[in-house]
This record gives C-alpha cells, sequence and structure tokens, in this order.
C-alpha cells in the first residue's frame, strides 16, 4: 500500500504514475477520475490492465470488466471509513509528516476493525 498526500487544489490523476511505481498487480481497479490517458498510459506501462469506467463524454469509451469494476467499492468504502476519522477528514495537522503519520494509524485501525 502507499499513501501519497498531495496539494488539495491538484487532481489526484497526477499522482497516477507515482502511486503505480514499483507494484505489479494484474488489474488496476480507479474511478472515473482516472479516465485520462495519461493514467491509463502509466497503468499499461506497468504491465496491468485498467479497469477505469470512461466517462458519459468520452469519444471512446473503454470496455471493462463489470464485475472487477465492483471490487472498487472496497477502496471506497475504506475511504469513508478513514474519513470518520476527524483528525483525518480535516487536515488541522500544520505539517505534513504528522497528516501522514495520523492517517497511516487510522488506517491500521480500521484494517484491525
Amino acid at each position: 500500500m502507499r499513501l501519497i498526500v498531495a496539494p488539495g487544489q491538484r487532481n489526484d490523476i497526477t499522482q497516477a504514475e507515482a502511486l503505480l511505481e514499483g507494484f505489479e498487480a494484474d488489474y488496476v481497479l480507479a474511478d472515473k477520475g482516472y479516465d485520462g490517458k495519461t493514467a491509463v498510459d502509466a497503468v499499461k506501462k506497468a504491465g496491468a490492465i485498467p479497469v477505469i469506467s470512461s466517462r458519459k463524454y468520452s469519444k471512446q469509451p473503454r470496455h471493462i470488466d463489470a464485475q472487477l469494476y465492483k471490487e472498487r467499492n472496497i477502496i471506497e468504502r475504506f475511504f469513508g471509513y478513514l474519513k470518520q476519522f476527524r483528525r483525518v477528514a480535516t487536515r488541522y495537522d500544520k505539517h505534513i509528516q504528522n497528516y501522514l503519520g495520523f492517517v497511516k494509524i487510522a488506517a491500521i485501525a480500521v484494517w484491525i476493525k
């Protein structure tokens, strides 16, 4: 698992390559926010099959495995549980190291639950 904290005004898709770096996977599941060419190319470069739903205005919709895409809900629920920790949801910490440290502690608490 890898956690990367980006500035709030940055789009998550800018971190796609950094998130995939060093991981080996058969499939990469992501939501429509990662439908950009950069993210899809990064997944393919990593040797995985992108399971990323196309946006409805996409000129060339991508066919995906619907059953596998449903597994993404596990990740979404994890972030929902993580946001139950007020300190994670509000980002009050001044220093990124403190914030990321608490996110890791909260993630461990969610996993052992």
